[in-house]
């Protein structure tokens, strides 16, 4: 069969298992029953797209249906890219540009989800659909036992470990108040709770099931790992997630991760500005290896620049270059108020500022500035001072932070 005579359709839940050994072999594991049970858990089958040869899948590609955090404080809608695959023998087709197409060009004339965003297994592949950098996170590897600095507030109250079924609703009520404090962070259905929380023993990778501590106003998800040498225990505990709404109650659940006995080195996902190393009287005592996390897309430049809100009043036109959804091709005015408020309109005005929509999506939640586009040359300034103007309306307080993959 030609590959024009490849056909793409939504998925309905009969497909389901066919969908999961597609992604199985694309991402190089085993069908297993309980891989099949995590998809279940957060399959949206009219969101998903698949490529068939004949009767054959040979590829999809899944939006999920989420909220995200953006500047100002904001809860917007997000279509969650995710289970992106194409079977092995079968690349090369433009299967990935069938799903990318489908995606995005849906969600536009839909009216649907003005951005879409994901987690790239490979960072050079999505930038050709127009997905720019939005948001990193690092690796740390803090030595056990390491001392805090003087003057380091902790909270009166003992961080409590609890058993499982205790901890959701006090974790999920955590969650649920900083979530949208946070730029980066993704609102949690019932369903994607399940999804995070899913301990199956393949997951564990030699470490324990997961462990519950918690304190009133914060908790942290974490596995411990036993290991020993000739020098005595070398176990490590690794973070899945700490969240915690105060400064006391984050440095208290960090001084319990590092007390742990028989651990050596605590590991964590963590933001580009977590404040863990400020903690430490000695900050050589944490390693950091940074990598990428959210890769943001704009359906709609129009659409998605208002859902936030802007650090310094502007006025701006931005020439837009986007090959794979033209219908941003073009010179926009983004004009924000004091308050951050904007209004965005097509213009024939000359641009202030040249770029691609890739550089749109990577400058959006913050996380990478204006100023930083320009120096690498993928940023044109037409208007002088255009280029700080932009950085001071794009900036934020901190750094956007999405450190749960979907």
């Amino acid at each position: 069969m030609s590959d024009d005579d490849l056909t793409i359709r939504t998925l309905t839940t009969d497909d389901l298992p066919a969908f999961s050994e597609l992604l199985a072999g694309a991402f190089l594991t085993d069908l297993t029953e309980g891989l099949k049970h995590r998809e279940e858990l957060v399959f949206e089958p009219e969101r998903t797209h698949g490529v068939f040869d004949g009767d054959d899948i040979i590829g999809a590609g899944e939006l999920l249906t989420r909220k995200i955090t953006v500047p100002g404080a904001r809860q917007t809608p997000l279509a969650a890219v995710t289970s992106v695959g194409v079977a092995p023998g079968h690349r090369r087709r433009g299967v990935l540009t069938r799903i990318m197409r489908a995606q995005l060009h849906g969600l536009h004339e839909d009216g649907a989800e003005p951005i879409a965003a994901l987690w790239a297994s490979e960072a050079v592949i999505y930038s050709r659909f127009g997905y720019g950098l939005a948001a990193q996170f690092y690796r740390a590897k803090v030595r056990a036992k390491s001392v805090f600095r003087p003057g380091v507030g902790l909270e009166a109250e003992r961080v409590r470990e609890v058993g499982r079924e205790q901890a959701i609703p006090l974790i999920r009520a955590i969650y649920e108040k900083e979530a949208p404090q946070r730029v980066g962070a993704l609102d949690r259905p019932d369903s994607t709770w399940e999804f995070l929380l899913d301990d199956p023993e393949y997951r564990r990778h030699g470490a324990t099931a997961q462990k519950f501590a918690v304190l009133p106003d914060g908790y942290v998800i974490y596995r411990v790992k036993n290991d020993w040498n000739e020098e005595g225990p070398q176990g490590t505990l690794t973070v899945q997630e700490l969240v915690a709404t105060t400064p006391e109650a984050y440095a208290t659940l960090y001084r319990f991760l590092l007390d742990y006995d028989l651990v050596v080195t605590v590991e964590a996902f963590a933001a580009l500005d977590e404040p863990l190393i400020h903690l430490l009287a000695d900050p050589r005592k944490m390693t950091r290896s940074a990598g990428d996390s959210l890769w943001f897309r704009l359906v709609d430049v129009d659409r998605a620049l208002v859902t936030r809100r802007y650090g310094a009043p502007v006025d701006l036109v931005f020439g837009v270059h986007d090959a794979f959804c033209p219908w941003n091709t073009g010179n926009w005015r983004l004009t924000a108020d004091a308050e951050g408020n904007a209004e965005v309109t097509r213009v024939a005005d000359s641009p202030d500022l040249e770029l691609d929509v890739i550089d749109l999506g990577a400058i959006f939640l913050g996380g990478t500035r204006p100023s930083t586009l320009a120096a690498a040359g993928r940023i044109k300034e037409r208007t002088a001072g255009a280029v700080s103007r932009a950085t001071a309306a794009f900036a934020t307080d901190r750094e956007p932070s999405c450190v749960e993959s979907f």
